[in-house]
């Protein structure tokens, strides 16, 4: 990771250069949440779901899981394979051309 140095200004709030931004995947609009300890400032990205957001999406993930487990109980997996035998078994399950 390249290292950038600024210089804190008083009537401006602290600045992160563009390249800062743009590795951490911030954008204009993102909440951003500070903590700071010994010196050290973190800044994290400020989650959008709400609490209740939060519990619908665990539920909705935690019903695909227990599908996809349901599944494999059910006999829907294939393998384990060896390289040749899992590029036949592709072939005849998606019908590529030989």
């Amino acid at each position: 990771m390249a290292s950038v140095t600024v210089t804190v200004k008083r009537a401006v709030g602290l600045v992160a250069p563009p390249s800062v931004r743009r590795q951490a995947g911030i954008k204009a609009g993102d909440q951003l949440e500070f903590q700071a300890c010994l010196g050290v400032i973190t800044i994290m990205a400020k989650s959008q779901i709400s609490e209740d957001g939060s519990a619908a999406q665990r539920r909705m993930i935690d019903r695909e899981i227990a599908k996809g487990l349901e599944d494999v109980r059910n006999g829907g997996v294939h393998g384990p394979f060896t390289a040749p035998e899992g590029g036949k078994f592709f072939q005849a399950e998606f019908k590529y051309p030989r």
